[in-house]
Order: C-alpha cells, then sequence, then structure tokens
C-alpha cells in the first residue's frame, strides 16, 4: 500500500448539536488524520454517540452551529448519501436487522455502491471477503441470512466491521463495537479492526473501556466529558482513565492537550 502525498483529514470546529431541542455537543473540536487510529472515550450521557450520528447526518440530530469538513468538503452541506461516497463511514452501536435481505446480497450491493461493472473484481471480493470472516471468526453460513436477523450482539458487531472492510472508507467511525461482547468477541473485533486499518485512511474508535483498546493501540486518545472534548493524549491515558475513571476530567484538566 502506498502513503497518499497528501493526508485526507476530517476537521470538526465549534460543532454544536442538540436532539429533540436539547443540547448535547457544546463546541466539539477535533482533527482525525488518515494513518491514525484514534479513540474517543467518556462516560454515558457525554456527546459521543451525538457526534457520530451528528457527523453522518441523522436527521434526529440537528447540527446549531459549527462547521465539519472533509478533505476541505463541506461535510454538513451533504446528504446521508453523499457522506458515504465521500467516504465516511458509521459502525452502529445497536445493528438493525433486515429481513429477507442476505448478508452476502447486502455486502455484494454496497461494494457495487463504489464500483462500476466494468472494474468490479468478483474474484477478489470474495477472497477479501473470505479472509475478512476468518479474522472475526465468522461462520460463512451467515451469509446466506437475513442482515441480523436472529445474529447474537457479537456477531452483528462483527457484521459492522465487516461492512466497513467491504467498503474501505476514507474515515470509519465505529460506535461502541465492544459494547455487549464477551472478552473473545472484544479480541476478534479489536484485532481485525487492527488488520484492516490502513495508511490511507483513519479510524476513529467510541469507547467506555480501555480493554479493546489493548488490541487497537490507538496513536491518540481523547475524552468528551458535558459536549466537548476535554483532554486528549495518547494511549497511555485510556489506561489512567482505566484505573481512576472519568469524575477527575474537566474541561481544562491539567495537563489537556485539547
Amino acid at each position: 500500500m502506498v502513503v497518499p502525498s497528501s493526508p485526507h483529514t476530517l476537521v470538526i470546529r465549534d460543532l454544536h448539536a442538540e436532539v429533540a431541542g436539547k443540547e448535547i455537543l457544546k463546541g466539539v473540536e477535533l482533527t482525525l488524520k488518515s494513518g491514525e487510529l484514534t479513540a474517543l472515550m467518556g462516560p454515558n450521557g457525554s456527546g459521543k454517540s451525538t457526534l457520530a450520528y451528528a457527523l453522518m447526518g441523522h436527521p434526529k440530530y440537528k447540527v446549531t452551529r459549527g462547521s465539519a469538513h472533509l478533505d476541505g468538503q463541506d461535510l454538513l452541506a451533504l446528504s446521508v448519501d453523499q457522506r458515504s461516497r465521500a467516504g465516511l463511514f458509521l459502525g452502529f452501536q445497536y445493528p438493525q436487522e433486515v429481513s429477507g435481505l442476505s448478508l452476502s446480497k447486502f455486502l455484494w450491493t454496497a461494494y457495487m455502491q463504489r464500483h462500476t461493472a466494468q472494474n468490479a473484481d468478483t474474484a477478489q471480493f470474495d477472497r477479501d471477503l473470505k479472509a475478512h470472516l476468518s479474522y472475526l471468526e465468522m461462520d460463512d453460513a451467515l451469509l446466506k441470512r437475513s442482515l441480523n436477523e436472529g445474529f447474537s450482539g457479537g456477531e452483528k458487531k462483527r457484521v459492522e466491521v465487516l461492512q466497513m472492510a467491504t467498503l474501505r472508507p476514507v474515515f470509519s467511525i465505529l460506535d461502541e463495537p465492544d459494547s455487549g461482547l464477551d472478552i473473545d468477541a472484544v479480541r476478534a473485533v479489536g484485532e481485525t479492526v487492527a488488520k484492516l486499518h490502513r495508511p490511507d485512511a483513519g479510524i476513529l474508535v467510541i469507547t467506555h473501556y480501555q480493554r479493546i483498546l489493548k488490541y487497537l493501540k490507538p496513536d491518540r486518545v481523547h475524552v468528551m466529558v458535558d459536549g466537548v472534548v476535554a483532554l486528549s493524549g495518547g494511549r497511555e491515558l485510556a489506561e489512567e482513565l482505566e484505573a481512576k475513571g472519568y469524575d477527575w476530567v474537566r474541561v481544562g484538566a491539567p495537563g489537556s492537550t485539547a
């Protein structure tokens, strides 16, 4: 893989967003770069998932102020479909079930959204899919079943990572990919995300806990509190949070580099 001469960036400035009239994001400042794996941590209700959904364009999440630019393009001016085509991907915390649509058909359709009949490589798609299933320790029998229907929580989270692998987005946001998973599933998901991390793409992993980060080894860790990024640091910050919790983190905390 050749590292691009001009790295991709996702730049978020003074982002405010509300849900049902209640302000959740209160001025988020964040810059993501290709080649970096970033963790966003914080307590429940701090705004982590709101940030993910606001960036993706969910209609429930209304941006009231600020900006978000993907490689200089105004992300907030784009439709959800256009944001996806621009290279943004969101892995859901609670994936939906779709009856009657097989997982294999869903993945192939997603693949063809980025390709034409002329440049699509069915053989390569099948090889990559087989490799990704192996990474994720998934039974290929799941490919014949309806998307997420009757899947366990761990299988659903694996499917989100499988989608990311298929689409090869410029920036991926994974919303709590470790929630509800047992130790083995956390390892499988964490190791696979790390394997899929490319020098020409960036990944933002939203999580409460340090456990998945030992497999991901993030380049940067940011902490959200009360709708803003209150503290930033290296991967050692995640270990500190694991030991001390979040109560000590406040805006302008000593040692903050945000």
